[in-house]
């Protein structure tokens, strides 16, 4: 198997990915979905994983944000839009991308965790890699006003330290 992967900057990439994530969730299928009406923030870095054929395979959204959890700032990594292309599924792809992700923001040093977003049928995939829920209120940015996020659960990773329950503020919009 001879994967590329490239971690790139997420406004520079976004002509490179926004076929794949209208590939992957077509506008139509799109407003159908419980988050399909979420404005969402930009990726500040891409993983972008090519397989053995060259084309775009695999996506992962890197986002670095200061958040507030119960009163006190921490450094949140977030990761959003895990999107592969139906061509390219069960062959470990999103695994590979995701486990780039996090070692991305692992590598920064000043993340304390990283967190994510996912619908129900997703979560034994993101739980089976070390995601744990988080047990608590999101807060975001929507409709530019802060507001209680419930579209998908939240997932946190260890890279310090997760937080396991409380009460989240974005301090932006969801990614």
């Amino acid at each position: 198997m001879s994967i590329e992967i490239d971690v790139v900057n997420g406004d520079a990439s976004w002509a490179a990915v926004e076929a794949l994530l209208d590939e992957v969730w077509p506008p139509h299928l799109l407003k159908t979905l419980p988050w399909g009406e979420v404005v969402f923030a930009h990726a500040d870095l891409r993983v972008l994983l090519r397989a053995e054929t060259g084309d775009l395979a695999c996506h992962v959204g890197v986002f670095r944000r200061a958040i507030i959890w119960n009163g006190r700032k921490m450094r949140a990594g977030g990761i959003g839009g895990v999107a592969t292309r139906e061509a390219f599924r069960r062959r470990g792809y999103a695994s590979i991308a995701l486990e780039a992700a996090v070692q991305t923001l692992r590598d920064e040093g000043s993340i304390d965790f990283a967190l994510l977003f996912c619908d129900p049928h997703n979560a034994p995939f993101y739980e089976g890699r070390g995601w744990k829920p988080f047990d608590g209120e999101i807060y975001a940015e929507q409709a530019e006003e802060r507001a209680r996020f419930t579209a998908i659960a939240p997932y946190v990773y260890d890279l310090k330290r997760a937080p396991r329950r409380g009460t989240i503020d974005l301090c932006g919009l969801p990614w």
